[in-house]
């Protein structure tokens, strides 16, 4: 813990995806899924401790099992009240701040999460930090930081799909709460390395395959994937859920 202001990744995982079932348990070079992203979230600069909050249904104790097995401390909440999971880990384990972090990103890279972190230290009173408030990086490198009593406001207020998304009722009142962004260029945001479909998984092990079991730099996805357009082309047509679905 750093100047007192300590930061917790708070990993949302469970079993039970639709689209693609299990998917945070599968095997990846050597690895599974929610280790990739303990992994990226324990090494990222700024982090203190790493949670994953996973369900209480029966159907997630092979996920807390593995949180743990990985290093990982474990929250266990409703499984369709999502903020409600967060509640329960930032009681569990307070901090100031909590990184949000879902466990179909494997490839995240430690370095944006990092910055993250790094924005807010010098700023502690904004409210919300992260790398989607305007989207310029694949979607797969999401990642966002939230006050601790930010976050405990949308535990007891959130209402609707804001439960189940954990921040929507955050950065949609931007006059209610500070909120700022990480931007990059040039945007990449046509790019997708997130895990949600089989196509998905056909291109994360393929970029996993290129580049091996390590969390790469997004600067080194993007350009695997500029030079590949054959990847690209693998999930490219997936539509992404929206909010509220």
């Amino acid at each position: 813990m750093r100047d007192g202001l300590g930061v917790n990744a708070v990993i949302q995982a469970r079993s039970s995806s639709t689209r693609l079932p299990g998917k945070v348990l599968r095997p990846l070079a050597g690895r599974s899924v929610l280790g990739w992203v303990v992994r990226a979230a324990a090494a990222a600069p700024g982090v203190d401790r790493v949670v994953v909050a996973t369900s209480d249904a029966a159907d997630d104790d092979a996920v807390a099992a593995e949180a743990s097995r990985c290093g990982a401390l474990v929250a266990r909440g409703p499984l369709d009240d999502v903020v409600a999971r967060f509640g329960v880990a930032l009681e569990q384990y307070p901090a100031d701040a909590v990184v949000r972090l879902t466990a179909d990103c494997p490839l995240l890279d430690p370095a944006l999460i990092g910055r993250l972190t790094a924005v807010w230290r010098a700023e502690p009173a904004l409210d919300y930090v992260s790398t989607t408030l305007v989207r310029t990086l694949p979607r797969g490198f999401d990642a966002e930081l939230v006050r601790a009593a930010v976050l405990a406001e949308q535990v007891a207020v959130a209402q609707g799909p804001d439960r189940e998304h954990v921040t929507s009722g955050i950065y949609r009142q931007p006059l209610r709460y500070t909120c700022t962004g990480v931007v990059v260029t040039p945007p990449a945001d046509d790019l997708r390395v997130t895990l949600d479909t089989p196509e998905d998984w056909e291109l994360i092990a393929a970029v996993v395959d290129a580049l091996g079991d390590q969390p790469a730099s997004w600067q080194a996805v993007v350009a695997l994937l500029r030079a590949r357009p054959d990847l690209v082309a693998l999930n490219e047509h997936v539509e992404q859920k929206k909010l509220g679905q």
